[in-house]
């Protein structure tokens, strides 16, 4: 197990900047929604609503429609849409939907405990 400090062998170099620039209070997300559907609406309008209230200050969100840039949808393995894929804080996160179910976006954000 490494300890406080330790240097981490074979890390990529190009995450070293992003790492460095974001603390860890700081929400890295990027949504993937089709066009200006219901569904595509309704995921954004929730996810606002759940950043403002729970993130407020401390989030970036990256909103990409996949007519627009279907080429973006391959770096992050995008099979369904509207996903959120969530950068930063680690660990990486995938949310599929419209974000509606509030507790289950918050566990992805790692903003709610899972119940033991």
């Amino acid at each position: 197990m490494n300890k406080k400090g330790t240097i981490v062998k074979n890390w990529p170099k190009d995450l070293e900047p992003i790492l460095s620039s974001h603390d860890n209070d700081k929400y890295v997300l990027r949504l993937y929604l089709t066009g200006s559907t219901c569904r595509s609406v309704l995921a954004l309008t929730n996810l606002e609503k759940i950043c403002e209230e729970y993130l407020e200050g401390r989030y970036e969100l990256e909103v990409i429609d996949l007519y627009q840039n279907p080429s973006l949808a391959k770096g992050d393995q995008i099979i369904a849409a509207p996903t959120l894929i969530k950068k930063l804080p680690l660990p990486f996160r995938r949310i599929i939907g419209d974000m509606s179910n509030r507790e289950k976006v918050l566990l992805g954000l790692d903003l709610r405990d899972k119940e033991k």
